[in-house]
């Protein structure tokens, strides 16, 4: 278990550190460039919306969160080992699926949202590419989450 907690923590703070970067994409979308100097821009195009950042630098950083707050917890949960490890392995695919998501669907013509054209835009490649790898983890998130609080809730009973 020590091994899938370190592998789920080093996880954990990796997401959270593509999450700080996307807060440096959200600064330098907001100024319209980097400044090298106090009132000095240098000019440069970061793809993607302000409002698309936000979601990327926030909802990145509480995936990280989540899945180091789940690896903290693993010992606690009474999960056989081949569960512990879908578990682990279940939440770094969902926070990375999620990551990805968030870093591909600021570029999308649909943010990534829907296979097809919808109101939000037009469907092309890295809408799908957004797309596909985070709709399992929709689903496969609120799975694990209701193992995990089965488990500690059903060990409480005994």
């Amino acid at each position: 278990m020590d091994q899938l907690q370190r592998i789920m923590i080093g996880n954990g703070l990796l997401v959270i550190l593509a999450a700080m970067f996307a807060g440096f994409m959200l600064m330098f979308h907001l100024i319209g460039g980097i400044e090298i100097w106090p009132g000095t821009i240098l000019p440069i195009h970061i793809y993607g919306t302000s409002d698309g950042w936000v979601r990327a630098h926030s909802g990145g950083t509480m995936n990280g969160i989540l899945v180091i707050v789940v690896a903290l917890a693993l010992p606690k949960l009474n999960l056989s080992p081949l569960m512990q490890k879908l578990t682990a392995y279940g939440f770094l695919y969902v926070a990375w699926s999620f990551t990805l998501f968030y870093w591909l669907g600021n570029a999308a013509g649909n943010r990534g949202l829907t296979l097809g054209d919808s109101q939000l835009g037009h469907t092309d490649l890295i809408s799908v590419i957004a797309f596909l790898p985070g709709l399992p983890s929709v689903f496969i998130v609120v799975v694990l989450l209701v193992i995990a609080a089965r488990s500690v809730l059903s060990a409480n009973k005994a």
